[in-house]
């Protein structure tokens, strides 16, 4: 049964051989580079569909799991040996194929979307690198080696945005991320995204290090199986608190959101696998991969203190896809609507696994929550590599500048259409299956202003897409003066995001026996939780009334301002209330809070002490030793005549002093 294991460690073994072969392929040729990148890319997908075979097999005594002793410290009170080992389950070999498939369809699209870029041997080394790190935090079993992919995709999160790190104002439309005093270089907006998701890094280790304290262990496997026990309720809650800073960082969830909008600086290759499809969704994976321990923890404590965890994050699940889907409303940037529904989305999965911990039926919001990131992460990259090949085409980021494609790019139209149709929630695809679970356990579970909220959602989700939609493909072509190069993109591009679109209409069409399969997959957790799952056709329906009645109520003003214009889009705005329009469009102030309150204050302060400190206490004393250091220099050159004579007799006086030294050493220890 266990003889597939070895594909858990060459998984993630093979995409981090191919990043560090990278710049050795490239000194043989730039094609060996670019083909041997996805060549290893590949080999992690072989490695991860052998493991997906795990979940067609019949009775599988789920986790399987492998180890060995990487490290043994003698007589520590904790972590006297730590593991490095692999941990198949259903939600690891989901993930994980998740992961692979995506990123080879991403890095075959590369070959076309950043042909003739500067910087390709550094962009195929850190593709591969995070993958590798991806996979490696994926499939770990415990939560010290799944740090070190945590850290690596952050790093290559960091050097992925800012890949244009020169900050050309030729790149302002291309590259450039938001408008006015808003608008930053790729550089900065790496360096953000590092520091804000590093904060939510900190809040973890504090977290895990609670944990760490008591119960000993940082194993899933030895969590699950009651370790965690050890740990008091008291300190249990705010260690889960400071535990979920993790996921809220690295998935941008409020109050540490605002990094992921500008994250849309890097590549679109970058935004559609590190920031739509895979790394964003480590805080999701993360906390799904806890719920069964920290669910465990509350059914043997009986104590009401630790729903307050699980209200926690479903508050702040439910309110990030809230506030991140009214931005997206607004804004004029085609990648950054995307990046807000990727915010807003993951908020949706959040409430998610949330709301299961409050629910005897808790599998309902749990499957939910991961038949929605798999949803996601087929149409949110098809989404991102459409976008891409408009950007390319157009040369700008801006949807103003676009309008009327529909005829010149119709493939990439079609697919962009039929994704986006999924990421409203439209009947029969992905999105329609996997949103309504998420309302179903809302409802089931009676938090009803979280499933007023969620529905709220729905209406806003429709409305931002159906605007790109109609601001990209509709309307007048603001690209006449320029009709020559718009054209549809390669087959090299297009044939990428063609394959995840009809990936997310087969799940759809497929969806309701999806679902039930997914249940089936997870059912083990509702053996070991003692969860129920009964099936309420009535509900179903009426949820899945109300979710298609949302989506029209979303469609309605965007087809009449932006997709048949009926109306002028200026119109929408002043309808809206311009004051309204432009609270959303300054991102609630969010952005512009933290700014003010920690980024201007620590430029401001650093430079008063770079020139009242540095530059005048720490340099003057530099210069001042320096000139003390030459004037001593200078007078002892001055025995330095260069006579052989002279050099000799300085030379045998200075061992005839270190004899005397050494002999009154020698006297004073007898």
């Amino acid at each position: 049964m266990e003889e597939l294991l070895i594909f858990g460690w060459l998984a993630w073994i093979f995409p981090l051989l191919g990043a560090l072969l990278t710049p050795l392929l490239a000194k043989v040729g730039d094609r060996v580079r670019d083909y041997g990148a996805i060549f290893f890319s590949f080999l992690s997908v072989v490695s991860t569909v052998a493991l997906a075979s795990y979940l067609f097999k019949g009775h599988v005594d789920w986790p399987l799991h492998d180890s060995f002793v990487w490290l043994s410290v003698e007589g520590s009170p904790i972590l006297n040996k730590i593991n490095a080992g692999i941990l198949v389950d259903p939600l690891s070999i989901i993930m994980s194929n998740v992961v692979s498939i995506i990123a080879f369809l991403i890095m075959v699209y590369s070959l076309g979307y950043m042909k003739g870029e500067e910087g390709l041997t550094r962009y195929w080394f850190f593709m591969n690198l995070f993958i590798g790190n991806m996979l490696l935090l994926v499939l770990s079993d415990n939560l010290i080696q799944m740090l070190f992919g945590w850290e690596g995709v952050g790093l290559c999160s960091y050097a992925l945005i800012g890949f244009y790190y020169k900050d050309s104002r030729e790149g302002w439309k291309r590259y450039w991320v938001g408008e006015g005093d808003e608008a930053y270089p790729p550089s900065h907006a790496g360096l953000k995204a590092f520091i804000m998701t590093r904060f939510g890094d900190l809040l973890l280790f504090v977290g895990a290090f609670i944990i760490l304290t008591f119960a000993g262990t940082l194993n899933f496997v030895e969590l699950q199986n009651g370790a965690i026990s050890r740990v008091p309720v008291w300190a249990l809650l705010p260690a889960i608190i400071f535990f979920f800073g993790g996921p809220i960082g690295k998935s941008a969830q409020l109050p540490l959101m605002e990094w992921l909008p500008d994250a849309m600086a890097g590549p679109t290759t970058v935004s559609a696998l590190i920031h739509a499809a895979t790394m964003v969704k480590a805080g999701v994976y993360l906390v799904a991969r806890m719920f069964p321990i920290l669910y465990a923890t509350k059914l043997a404590s009986d104590s009401s203190t630790l729903l307050l965890m699980f209200y926690f994050i479903a508050w702040v699940g439910g309110l990030t896809s809230f506030v991140a889907g009214t931005q997206a409303m607004v804004s004029r940037e085609l990648k950054k609507v995307l990046a807000y529904s990727t915010v807003s989305q993951i908020g949706y999965m959040m409430m998610a696994l949330g709301i299961a911990g409050l629910s005897v039926e808790f599998i309902t919001g749990y499957v939910g929550s991961i038949f929605h990131l798999m949803s996601h992460a087929l149409f949110k990259a098809a989404l991102f590599l459409a976008a891409g090949s408009v950007i390319h085409a157009t040369g700008s980021r801006f949807m103003y500048d676009m309008g009327g494609l529909k005829k010149y790019m119709p493939i990439t139209f079609w697919c962009m259409a039929l994704a986006s149709c999924s990421l409203a929630g439209v009947p029969i695809l992905s999105g329609f299956w996997s949103k309504d679970m998420i309302l179903e356990a809302s409802l089931s579970s009676g938090e009803y202003m979280l499933f007023l909220l969620a529905l709220s959602t729905v209406i806003v989700t429709s409305f931002y897409t159906f605007r790109m939609i109609g601001l990209v493909f509709y309307g007048e072509s603001a690209g006449e003066s320029h009709e020559h190069h718009l054209h549809e993109a390669p087959a090299i591009m297009w044939a990428p995001y063609a394959i995840l679109v009809a990936g997310t209409v087969v799940l759809g069409v497929g969806g309701y026996f999806v679902r039930d399969w997914l249940i089936g997959s997870f059912e083990y957790l509702m053996i070991s939780l003692h969860g129920e799952y009964i099936s309420n056709i009535a509900e179903e329906s009426f949820i899945a009334f109300l979710s298609t009645m949302c989506v029209a109520i979303g469609f309605v003003p965007a087809y009449i301002f932006y997709i048949k214009r009926l109306k002028s889009p200026d119109l929408s705005s002043k309808l809206f209330s311009s004051k309204l329009w432009t609270f959303l469009a300054k991102r609630w102030y969010i952005n512009k809070i933290y700014y003010n309150l920690f980024v201007y204050p620590t430029i401001a302060i650093s430079g008063w002490l770079y020139e009242n400190f540095e530059s005048k206490v720490v340099d003057g004393l530099n210069y001042y030793i320096a000139s003390l250091a030459k004037q001593f220099s200078s007078k002892i050159r001055r025995i330095q005549t260069g006579d052989f004579n002279d050099n000799l007799t300085l030379f045998l006086l200075g061992i005839f002093v270190a004899v005397i030294i050494l002999r009154f050493i020698i006297l004073g220890v007898s």
